[in-house]
């Protein structure tokens, strides 16, 4: 999946910094989706998966209008309901901008939303 880093996507925009460059919260979005769409194969009828942990290392700034390449690789099969993946992403000069690891479960949807709770009252 390729991403052209805007000024939403900046540190200053999420607010996760004062720096015009790609913010690593948008990065980590960018690299879930990836897993997501990596994820479906796995995926039955009712279920769907949920991210549960991120190991994933931002290396280098992406200045607004530079380009992202992220990309997802699925293990060959699922440990118990658990799939890690490997990610990275690659800026458009080929530099390594990140890399780690992303952990999905699979569950049941209908089960996970029951389970879900909902807005705390006076929240």
């Amino acid at each position: 999946m390729r991403h052209e880093v805007t000024d939403a996507d900046t540190a200053e925009s999420v607010g996760s910094g004062d720096v015009p460059v790609l913010a690593t919260p948008r990065l980590i979005a960018w690299l879930e989706a990836a897993t997501v769409r990596a994820a479906a194969p796995f995926i039955t009828a009712g279920r769907t998966t949920v991210g549960t942990a991120i190991r994933v290392r931002h290396l280098r700034a992406t200045r607004v209008g530079g380009c992202v390449e992220v990309a997802a690789e699925a293990p060959v099969a699922a440990v118990g309901r658990r799939l890690t993946f490997l990610v990275r992403a690659v800026d458009g000069t080929g530099e390594l901008v990140a890399s780690g690891e992303i952990d999905r479960a699979i569950v049941d949807r209908q089960r996970f939303l029951a389970a879900a709770p909902g807005p705390q009252a006076g929240a």
